[in-house]
């Protein structure tokens, strides 16, 4: 089966194409094309995604990659295909508000024979609403002109599912049940607690700002930049390298930066980073002058800010695996790209015999593969969604109900 996978719940776009086979889970995959077109750039100056910037970029960017990615697999066929005039009519209702937008796509679609695709799969939720209607409006489009069935994906359990998509080198890891999965971004921080596919419990969440917000904004506070997660890893990699030197002139005042754990204590498996920011802040308002101008500053707060984050990150995961007796922990979400939480990760699942899985680091932040993955997953449900005359996007879709613990 060739699935085509559509992603736009933030600032990424995301068009991939996967032949895949078998039973899930997991199914024999074979990855065609995974095209993402980044806006980091774009978003830069303001500090976070604007979401009607991102809007405008996934209007530009979707069509020009679903053609590249036709044309990589060799199904971007040049063909003159009439529409009635009730086609057209219908195909507008799904653009009525972007008028300019129908037309290029409409010409696309007039001017190129369907393609050789068997399922659709769109991003339905949870995200940002301007982006998120984008992908769905332009899956609409192709699957009624197409006649191809359309399948709406939760992006938090396409993340969760990521980590069985293939590298070149080595095939899929197989799944053992039951399984915690924590799934860390810019958006959500999850603990989830997966005993089977598609039997799911929500065992922890933050409390107000994910993982990687507290990155973005304590490092906007430090001035390193926009996406903070990369840039705190950077300045903590090379404290670690300084600390590791003789000789250092290093003050006092910086050597002792310590910062909370937030409710790494707490009984439960929920998380808050609000409070972390918050410490950040205040620090670096108490601190002088000639602390805060000195080379080292910044690298120790960095240090201190990741450690801070995964240590919480860390001993809620463990302890949720310990309580609930799983086989395994799977890490997925864009903060998963972190090495250090990989790295700490990893051992700590081989001290207390857990198998540890974590999708390649090209698949760890917003694509479209694990979107089609988890749209084949869900296929059976595509024939009762297509009654429905138009599918909603979802901004707020909630992953699973939350279990008392």
């Amino acid at each position: 089966m060739k699935v085509l996978g559509i992603e736009t719940s933030c600032d990424d776009t995301g068009i991939a194409i996967l032949e895949m086979e078998g039973p899930c889970f997991p199914p024999s995959i074979q990855i065609k094309a995974n095209l993402v077109s980044s806006q980091v750039k774009i978003h830069q100056p303001w500090g976070g995604v604007v979401p009607i910037l991102a809007k405008r970029e996934h209007q530009k960017n979707l069509l020009p990659l679903l053609q590249k990615a036709l044309s990589q697999t060799g199904q971007l066929f040049p063909e003159k295909v009439i529409f009635p005039p009730s086609k057209k009519m219908s195909l507008a209702k799904i653009f009525p508000k972007s008028e300019e937008w129908f037309s290029i796509i409409l010409s696309f679609l007039q001017n190129y024979r369907p393609p050789d695709i068997d399922l659709i799969a769109v991003t339905q939720g949870p995200g940002l609403a301007p982006a998120l209607w984008t992908g769905v409006n332009f899956a609409q489009a192709l699957s009624s002109s197409w006649g191809t069935p359309l399948i709406p994906v939760n992006h938090l359990e396409a993340h969760l599912l990521s980590s069985w998509l293939p590298e070149k080198e080595k095939a899929s890891p197989k799944p053992v049940f039951p399984l915690v999965a924590l799934i860390v971004s810019g958006g959500h921080t999850q603990l989830v607690l997966a005993n089977r596919f598609d039997r799911y419990q929500l065992i922890g969440e933050t409390r107000d700002d994910a993982a990687g917000e507290c990155f973005d904004k304590t490092a906007r506070l430090l001035g390193l930049g926009y996406p903070g997660g990369p840039p705190i890893a950077q300045a903590a990699e090379k404290w670690q390298t300084v600390i590791s030197q003789p000789g250092k002139n290093i003050s006092a005042a910086i050597e002792d930066i310590s910062l909370p754990r937030p409710m790494i204590q707490a009984k439960n498996f929920d998380f808050s980073f609000a409070g972390l920011k918050t410490a950040v802040s205040y620090l670096h308002q108490r601190l002088p002058s000639a602390v805060k101008n000195s080379s080292f500053y910044p690298l120790k707060m960095a240090d201190e800010i990741q450690q801070a984050i995964n240590d919480v990150l860390l001993k809620k995961t463990i302890r949720a695996a310990r309580d609930f007796r799983a086989k395994g922990i799977v890490l997925s979400g864009g903060v998963s790209a972190n090495q250090q939480l990989r790295k700490r990760l990893a051992e700590k699942c081989r001290e207390n015999h857990l198998l540890f899985f974590l999708p390649p680091l090209k698949f760890t932040m917003d694509n479209a593969a694990m979107i089609a993955l988890a749209g084949y997953c869900h296929q059976s449900e595509a024939k009762a969604l297509s009654r429905l005359p138009y599918l909603q996007a979802e901004a707020g879709l909630s992953f699973t109900e939350k279990v008392a613990h």
